[in-house]
């Protein structure tokens, strides 16, 4: 099965719609504000859709609501049904404090090929295309840096790792040091640190550390559509994550998944600037229109490319 190529350009304007009603609080020190512009955006445009959507990567559970929570249902509940992961906003604090890299981020997968997650952290681990069994969460980072240099006929020394700048991985960041390995560190924007691998223009040679569950099936569903690699393992490390994992069906609470796991079948994908970041601008506003940039793929048309647009503000 796959999902109609109506629906790339449908999906395409959610993202869209979320960025430009966020961007209006770019720079206003408010990312509670910014985040719900973008969620009342994206609910609001979703709910126009012919299908029967259900959010099961969302931002909580129904009390936290007015957030897009995971199990709420979308669309006007006539066409395919539908699994969808949304983040309206990642990067809060760069949107609020007018930084680069905030986005609109929005994936959906036909009805239960899309893994639903806990909200816990997950190790991650991505590249561009390799051979399998290269690069393995379970590997050594010195193997799996060997490897991957191997592979791309580098010196480990030319190699670029991107890694989120936190105390958490102040251990990968020495190690990598030590190994004479290059290093990309980000402040925030778990999709966009993933998305980097997809191409080599953007000059990141891996993406790994500890991030949230939910942005990791985010990247995931694109990475997928370029053919990468990624893996991801969760971390339950108290009661409640643990109750609401074995609740979800995950019975193996060490398990490392692969990218087949966490996406099957047919996905479309979109993550749209907000602020401008090396993979895309961000959203400019010139009069009665705005222009927008928006990676977008879709997987059974093999289409994955960076959409520039014009659109009059409604």
């Amino acid at each position: 099965m796959t999902i109609d190529k109506k629906y790339v350009d449908q999906i395409l304007k959610v993202c869209e719609k979320a960025a430009l009603a966020s961007s209006y609080l770019v720079g206003k020190k408010d990312k509670i504000a910014a985040d719900q512009a973008a969620v009342d955006s994206m609910r609001y445009e979703l709910n126009k859709i012919n299908m029967n959507g259900e959010v099961v990567i969302g931002e909580g559970s129904l009390d936290e609501a007015p957030m897009l929570y995971t199990g709420e249902k979308l669309g006007n509940k006539n066409g395919p049904y539908f699994d969808i992961a949304v983040d309206p906003l990642e990067g809060t604090n760069f949107a609020a404090n007018n930084l680069p890299g905030a986005i609109s981020v929005i994936a959906i997968a036909e009805k239960g090929n899309l893994f639903n997650v806990p909200e816990t952290y997950m190790d991650k681990i991505a590249t561009g295309p390799i051979e399998k069994g290269l690069v393995d969460l379970d590997f050594t980072l010195k193997k799996n840096i060997s490897n991957l240099a191997d592979f791309l006929n580098k010196d480990v020394s030319s190699l670029i790792a991107c890694v989120m700048d936190r105390p958490r991985h102040k251990k990968i960041i020495d190690e990598l040091k030590d190994l004479n390995v290059k290093i990309k560190l980000i402040t925030d924007g778990d999709v966009l640190g993933a998305l980097y691998v997809s191409n080599p223009k953007y000059n990141v040679d891996i993406f790994l550390g500890t991030g949230g569950g939910p942005e990791g099936v985010l990247a995931a569903t694109a990475l997928d559509a370029f053919d990468c690699h990624f893996q991801g393992r969760f971390i339950f490390d108290n009661d409640k994550d643990i109750n609401e994992a074995k609740e979800m069906g995950i019975i193996d609470l060490d398990k490392k998944y692969e990218l087949n796991e966490i996406i099957k079948g047919d996905s479309i994908f979109c993550a749209t600037g907000i602020t401008s970041s090396e993979v895309f601008n961000g959203i400019e506003i010139i009069g009665d229109n705005y222009k927008s940039e928006t990676l977008v793929t879709h997987k059974s048309s093999d289409f994955k490319n960076i959409i520039k647009r014009t659109n009059l503000i409604k």
